[in-house]
């Protein structure tokens, strides 16, 4: 389009900056929206497949026209832009919509609920258009200028459509940040924020493990988020097929990686390695917990040692770098990796505790819950960072032209090849069938995985 100044991605960028100033028709967004997967319902299924509806429901406090302009997000690894819209709701009995004011001594009468809807899914354009209001002049004046709007005054009552399928989705002359490093830093956040959070598993720095239950019971998380129960709306995915409900598509995704670690889903789980590597035990009785795991992280005089592995375990390089995390915050080997990592990202309180610990110093639980909170956090505020501001911008680029940067050079190889030239890397089914480029010191993986969807031509989300 000729008149058109502007990409998507800056576009996104301005309502980003001016999304205070922009309500959306919320009605026309539901009733135009296609949805990406499968549509899922609240509740849980029997064993004769019969949904089993939860006993409270959510209310839209408003139920307006238009809502608050959402928060925009790439996807980690696919060429996806999604939309976070917030609203307020509040919790009612199923049987007779009898409002739940207070739960565990805490108001609930002022909850939020969120909703994603696809702008951009796979690198097409998924939601064609949006009607908004826009409450500045200067929003108005610089979308006007970029050539979204047609309008020739600014009328802060006027409704306005702005088009989002005549774009160009990025620019060809786009330049990237380098991305050499990038996976490490981020394995090694995941490993730490991994065993935080294992850590951290039914325990809570506000509440009590009663509260927690009763918030449980009302389908509230421990941080004060709705959490109900769901599950897909069709129980045979090919019978929904057949009867053209459901229909699937090709999804690609683009991962990061290194020589020797392909991707960060080849990291174990914390308490997986917790029990492949290391024996936890009682120091005074010399007892050794079978098949441990993090969540008795916090009895009195636990210890840990290597555990003696057997002749079947081969030590993988995923093994090797997660191990040296490991020693640091189980105290088997002061390397001082863990607490760099977490001094780096800003949680200094669960390093010096960490520190103090190694010294024999004995922590209470409550602090030491306080201080992991705090820093999973702040693990996942700096790996978020990294995504948005340098990954995913590169991972849209790539998903939505086919090409890499221009100032990127990459050579395409099969799994096959890869696997030949850097033999400790690791394949999925799926990745086999991927094509692989080494850029810098990294693995860019670039393979398709198949999606079903709901097929339906307005989506009204549920109460």
């Amino acid at each position: 389009m000729t008149n058109n100044q502007i990409f998507l991605v800056e576009l996104i960028q301005i309502f980003a900056q001016y999304r205070n100033n922009i309500i959306v028709n919320i009605k026309h967004l539901q009733e135009h929206y296609q949805r990406t997967g499968i549509k899922r319902v609240k509740g849980v299924r029997n064993e004769t497949g019969e949904l089993l509806q939860p006993w409270l429901r959510t209310e839209y406090m408003d139920n307006a026209e238009y809502v608050g302009m959402g928060e925009f997000q790439f996807n980690r690894n696919t060429a996806t832009i999604n939309m976070l819209i917030k609203r307020k709701v509040k919790l009612a009995k199923f049987e007779d919509q009898t409002p739940t004011l207070e739960v565990a001594g805490l108001l609930v009468n002022d909850l939020n609920s969120f909703n994603n809807y696809t702008i951009v899914s796979d690198g097409k354009i998924n939601v064609k258009s949006l009607l908004v209001k826009i409450s500045s002049k200067k929003a108005f004046d610089l979308l006007k200028e970029k050539g979204v709007l047609d309008a020739e005054y600014f009328d802060f009552n006027a409704e306005y459509s702005i088009q989002l399928d005549n774009l160009p989705l990025v620019a060809s002359d786009s330049r990237y940040s380098n991305i050499d490093g990038l996976f490490y830093e981020l394995a090694e956040i995941k490993v730490l924020a991994s065993i935080i959070s294992a850590h951290l598993k039914g325990e809570s720095d506000v509440f009590i493990a009663t509260q927690l239950d009763e918030f449980q019971k009302h389908y509230l998380s421990k941080n004060i988020y709705i959490n109900f129960p769901t599950t897909n709306e069709y129980t045979d995915i090919n019978e929904a097929l057949l009867n053209g409900t459901l229909d699937s598509r090709l999804s690609y995704k683009i991962d990061i990686g290194s020589k020797d670690i392909l991707n960060l889903s080849k990291l174990h789980s914390a308490n997986k390695f917790l029990d492949r590597m290391y024996q936890v035990y009682h120091q005074e009785t010399g007892e050794i917990f079978t098949k441990p795991s993090f969540a008795i992280a916090f009895k009195e005089n636990l210890s840990f040692r290597y555990k003696p592995l057997s002749s079947r375990i081969k030590i993988t390089k995923v093994d090797e770098f997660m191990k040296p995390i490991f020693d640091d915050f189980l105290g088997v080997e002061k390397n001082g990796i863990a607490v760099g990592i977490l001094k780096k990202v800003g949680a200094d309180s669960l390093a010096q505790l960490l520190g103090d610990k190694q010294t024999g110093k004995q922590i209470s639980k409550e602090e030491m819950v306080s201080a992991l909170t705090a820093a999973n956090n702040k693990l996942e505020q700096y790996a978020e960072k990294i995504y948005q501001d340098k990954i995913s911008p590169l991972v849209f680029y790539i998903g939505c032209t086919g090409l890499f940067p221009d100032q990127m050079e990459a050579k395409a190889m099969t799994a096959e090849k890869a696997a030949a030239k850097y033999p400790d890397l690791q394949f999925s089914k799926d990745e086999q069938e991927g094509t692989f480029f080494a850029v810098g010191d990294s693995i860019l993986s670039i393979y398709a995985k198949t999606e079903y969807y709901s097929k339906l031509i307005s989506v009204c989300i549920d109460n």
